[in-house]
């Protein structure tokens, strides 16, 4: 093999959907990338490289038996991790794996001591990934993942918690951070009238971000401090 067919070599492998392992990296059945050991818990379809094909993003999760226990007072729980494949869609033929984690998300039987545990949803919004915790009258969050530089990237976030507003109505103080504009909104519940209508007080930072957040790099949601990977400063 001569110098120059060495160097295409690499090309021509990726051309055709083979690794240099010769592994097939294209394959038709989404459920072909989930790893031994896995499950596939949700499949969520729709465009996130903006080349108007549907893509597939799949909720995966563990089947280690022994991470099946049994509780006091709820019974059998699977506490088996969860995590996230991507894949973007090759000529509406084939899949391609875009991102990986697989075990960023906890169990969706976790603890929630007084109350129950917050619920995980993933869906795709106008070319984004969106990964959302619901949690009743706590309140939510929400992370935006965009993809760019061969990762998603954290392009936004949206939180709202109960605050300690003295009415007969329960209302939520909000939060809103912008990493692309580097703006951070919070907005604080200050008064409710008699038809439970709220008005609110608004204040705008700007933001720096630490590092760089990609989705494949998280090691566990529930210990994703944002407070801590930014510093803010006043917008004057």
């Amino acid at each position: 093999m001569t110098n120059n067919m060495k160097k295409l070599l690499p090309y021509l492998l990726i051309t055709a959907g083979i690794n240099s392992f010769g592994q097939p990296t294209q394959k038709k059945d989404p459920a072909a990338f989930v790893p031994k050991g896995f499950v596939v818990a949700e499949k969520i379809q729709g465009d996130l490289n903006k080349d108007g094909v549907n893509d597939c993003v799949l909720l995966i999760k563990a089947t280690d038996k022994k991470q099946i226990i049994k509780d006091e007072y709820r019974g059998e729980l699977d506490r088996n991790r969860r995590g996230i494949i991507v894949l973007f869609s090759k000529n509406d033929q084939y899949y391609e794996q875009a991102m990986k984690n697989y075990t960023c998300f906890s169990s969706e039987n976790e603890d929630g001591g007084v109350y129950y545990a917050p619920e995980l949803s993933i869906e795709i919004g106008k070319g984004n990934l969106l990964i959302s915790y619901a949690h009743g009258r706590y309140g939510g969050w929400k992370y935006s993942f965009r993809y760019q530089n061969g990762d998603f990237d954290l392009i936004g976030y949206d939180a709202s918690y109960q605050n300690d507003f003295n009415t007969d109505y329960v209302t939520f103080d909000e939060e809103s951070i912008n990493f692309l504009t580097k703006k951070k909104l919070t907005r604080e519940v200050i008064k409710v009238d008699a038809d439970g209508k709220e008005s609110y007080k608004d204040s705008w930072k700007n933001i720096v971000l630490i590092k760089r957040i990609k989705l494949s790099e998280i090691t566990d949601f529930d210990e994703l401090y944002i407070a801590e990977m930014l510093k803010e400063k006043d917008d004057r």
